[in-house]
């Protein structure tokens, strides 16, 4: 595994929408971010491309609300999709953004794997918990991002993954691949983009 050199040269921003059918065509592999609102994914999508601005960071949960596509090294597509759960949104607003989100994760071939980001400093949350045993239903490979790390001890953080790897096994036969990132400190920034890599290059040998 090629770790060293793992670099985005260019992230560009492509297209943004609120309907899966609008998304780019063509069969370029598509990984995929999501978690609760506020989990810091704009942080991390921002850190793992090296631009700053890329997605929209703010202070208010329930930033994104739509599908965005950005191209990386003219490869493969990096898409933000809206974060789950915020409350405020209210039942109407909440159906809407879930319907977003599951129709793209059920509806888009070009799909290939769904990080989903978890802070690391709260236990295991219902919500996120019925998501990912919903993408397994739906046999939707995806891996799980610990975000946050650096609010942590790793004593602390070693013992929530603990607590949370015991609570997937009481459902889940083996564990997806799991990744812990901090965008504050680029940590973690490396291991994914080297696993994505790695799934690139089976797809193009295959």
């Amino acid at each position: 595994m090629r770790v060293n050199n793992m670099e985005i040269k260019s992230a560009e921003f492509v297209i943004s929408n609120t309907d899966v059918k609008r998304c780019p065509e063509g069969n370029i592999p598509e990984y995929a971010f999501t978690g609760r609102s506020n989990v810091g994914k704009s942080s991390l999508i921002n850190m793992l491309t090296n631009k700053k601005g890329l997605a929209l960071t703010s202070q208010r949960p329930g930033k994104t609300q739509l599908i965005n596509h950005f191209i990386i090294d003219q490869e493969w597509y990096l898409v933000d999709l809206p974060g789950y759960g915020y409350a405020q949104r209210g039942k109407e607003g909440k159906e809407k953004i879930r319907h977003i989100i599951e129709d793209y994760i059920l509806e888009r071939e070009q799909l290939t794997n769904l990080f989903v980001l978890l802070d690391c400093r709260h236990a295991p949350q219902k919500i996120d918990l019925e998501f990912m045993e919903w993408l397994g239903e739906n046999d939707i490979p995806f891996s799980i991002i610990f975000t946050k790390t650096d609010k942590v001890g790793k004593g602390r953080l070693q013992e929530n993954l603990k607590v949370y790897q015991s609570k997937l096994l009481e459902t889940w036969e083996e564990l997806p691949p799991i990744f812990v990132s901090s965008a504050e400190k680029k940590e973690g920034k490396e291991a994914i983009l080297s696993y994505i890599e790695d799934i690139n290059l089976r797809l193009a040998s295959s």
